[in-house]
């Protein structure tokens, strides 16, 4: 499973991506006025500062709502920096989303169908051409459904019927989500800085160092 990081905050994307673990970024609007920064500016900083990922998304507006609207957006939205590769358009799970999602495909534009809640919607954006469909864990676990079985069920469905759109895991809130959704099929799991940095530690790893640390110094005293 691919790692993308979920942020507009450029050194939170600076510092995951110096890890060299770091396949992809995405961002919504939300985030990006989180920054006070014009949306265009920040997606082309974003852009150079992961020179060697596959796919820095690019959300059209909420106030596009018709598929004329989204498309004009979008024409503008893949010209940035000028016209890198790895821009995607992130689009709605809704009627004008798909139509949009369809047009860009055929133009070999990639795209990412968010904030999807059911395996039908999946299915739908997948059939649309969509690149990446993203279901939202968090958000169902919040409303005391199971996020996790409904990326399991989607990565069901692309396996039986030999669907080529990738599943990311996306509102992901803690490290047992990531594993969850790696062991049922989850292509990627987009998540919060905070996060990576909880895969990173175990109690039992900083217990080790700290020992290594102590042996080391009483053999160096010797």
């Amino acid at each position: 499973m691919k790692i993308f990081i979920d942020t507009a905050n450029v050194e939170d994307i600076k510092k995951a991506y110096n890890l060299g673990i770091l396949s992809g970024v995405t961002t919504n609007p939300s985030l990006v006025a989180k920054e006070c920064v014009k949306f265009e500016d920040r997606i082309t900083e974003i852009c150079q500062a992961v020179p060697r990922v596959e796919s820095v998304s690019a959300e059209v507006t909420p106030d596009a709502v018709t598929a004329e609207e989204m498309i004009a957006q979008a024409e503008e939205l893949i010209k940035i920096n000028g016209g890198d590769e790895k821009v995607t358009i992130k689009l709605p799970m809704t009627l004008a989303g798909l139509e949009t999602c369809r047009y860009l495909a055929d133009k070999g534009v990639k795209t990412n169908v968010t904030l999807i809640f059911t395996v039908n919607q999946a299915l739908l954006a997948a059939r649309a051409g969509a690149t990446y469909v993203s279901p939202f864990l968090g958000r169902l676990d919040d409303i005391s459904e199971d996020g996790v079985q409904l990326v399991a069920k989607i990565a069901e469905l692309f396996r039986v019927h030999h669907l080529d759109s990738q599943i990311i895991a996306a509102s992901v809130r803690h490290p047992d989500h990531v594993t969850r959704v790696a062991m049922v099929g989850a292509h990627i799991s987009t998540l919060p800085y905070s996060v990576i940095e909880q895969l990173s530690k175990h109690p039992l790893t900083d217990q080790g160092l700290e020992k290594f640390s102590t042996d080391w110094e009483k053999a160096s005293n010797k």
